[in-house]
């Protein structure tokens, strides 16, 4: 995990995971390492709005109660909302790299997706409807 928190390629540890902002790599430059195989979809934009919800915003309302009360509007949305987008949008890449790192040690790949869907139809064929008399 560690190393897909560096952006580094969980394998081998030296080619670049992302080629964009939040763009896997698809295939490790250095060792040729399939990345794109790891579905990390919409767990890390999931993870960082539970960190950044509970992190930061909770202690933020706690520690500055008196100066959310007391300031003008004008300055404190603006302000907050460009503080959380700033904290965000710095977490992002490192927490989607962390997840990917994750499913690189426990070994998860899109070939594994039938195991882990909460889908009944995808678990069992499809049977016939019984024909009701009219």
């Amino acid at each position: 995990m560690l190393r897909g928190v560096r952006g580094r390629c969980p394998h081998c540890g030296q080619g670049k995971l992302f080629y964009r902002y939040l763009k896997v790599e698809p295939a490790c430059r250095s060792c040729g390492h399939d990345l794109d195989r790891y579905p990390s979809d919409d767990g890390p934009a999931y993870f960082t709005v539970l960190i950044v919800g509970h992190v930061v915003i909770v202690p933020f309302l706690i520690l500055c109660a008196p100066l959310i009360w007391k300031a003008p509007l004008q300055i404190l949305i603006p302000a907050a909302l460009a503080a959380v987008a700033a904290i965000t949008l710095t977490a992002l890449p490192i927490i989607k790299g962390a997840v990917v790192g994750l499913l690189y040690a426990l070994d998860i790949n899109r070939a594994d997706a039938h195991l882990h869907t909460a889908d009944p139809a995808s678990e069992q064929p499809a049977r016939p409807r019984a024909r009701v008399p009219s």
